[in-house]
């Protein structure tokens, strides 16, 4: 049974879509069944996992608005070793057409029901808002990693989020949890990313994932080539330090 999760973080620019195509990467190296869903209009994991978002014929929101099931609309990402269920723009008209329909924030954990064994992981790149897409994401998950920077503003954004998480956790969704805060971009020459990384330690404790994601160019220009930075440069330290999170992962979850 695929273990599904969430990369979210209600703040934008914290590295959420690099972490999800490239901890699919990482996950797919080491052996995982992996399916990343797009949960994002923008469409950049997507694009960021060799897929070309504009010539799907089938998207997630032909998923959610029931017209397709996951297995005619996913498509093999053989660049990057793992399938994915791709967005585009279409995917911003599904916020308003979902809010009339009936179980709109449970249609994708129920489309996924379907395809739960051919997965080890499910990897859902949420946008950075707090949407209808979200909610579907977050009521389909089983836990939420949360990427963020170790900086101040990142701590304030935090607490919103774990707010939101209990809070589906208490009306719609009684599995999901916080399985680890992951620290990404980061660069240890500053004292603040320091002073914070120990905030977190303190605060959150075991759920802080030991694999830090240093500042890495590789890891930035990775989507200009469509591809994740694991595939992209699998020698650069941004991409070891995603093959090491998917083995920290693996093994937390006692599925190494």
């Amino acid at each position: 049974m695929a273990r599904i999760f969430c990369i979210a973080n209600q703040k934008g620019g914290v590295g959420k879509t690099t972490t999800t195509v490239n901890l699919a990467a990482g996950l797919s190296k080491i052996g995982k069944r992996v399916l990343v869903v797009d949960l994002d209009p923008q469409g950049n994991a997507t694009m960021g996992s060799g897929v070309d978002k504009r010539a799907l014929t089938l998207t997630v929101y032909d998923v959610l608005l029931e017209n397709a099931s996951i297995v005619e609309a996913r498509v093999r990402s053989d660049k990057a070793g793992y399938d994915v269920l791709g967005a585009n723009r279409e995917l911003a008209g599904a916020e308003v057409e979902l809010v009339q329909l009936e179980r709109r924030d449970k249609r994708l954990r129920d489309a996924l029901t379907a395809v739960q064994t051919e997965y080890d992981f499910v990897l859902i790149d949420c946008p950075p808002s707090l949407s209808m897409l979200t909610l579907n994401g977050l009521c389909s998950a089983h836990g939420v990693v949360v990427p963020m920077q170790c900086e101040y503003f990142a701590l304030e954004g935090l607490s919103d989020l774990v707010n939101t998480i209990k809070q589906v956790h208490a009306n719609l969704n009684p599995e999901l949890e916080i399985i680890g805060l992951l620290r990404v971009m980061f660069d240890p020459r500053i004292t603040l990313q320091q002073q914070v990384s120990e905030q977190l330690k303190t605060h959150f404790g075991d759920k802080v994932f030991n694999t830090v994601i240093p500042r890495n160019v590789r890891l930035a220009e990775a989507p200009s080539y469509g591809l994740p930075g694991v595939v992209f440069d699998p020698a650069s330290k941004g991409a070891q330090a995603f093959v090491e999170f998917a083995q920290e992962m693996s093994q937390r979850l006692g599925s190494a």
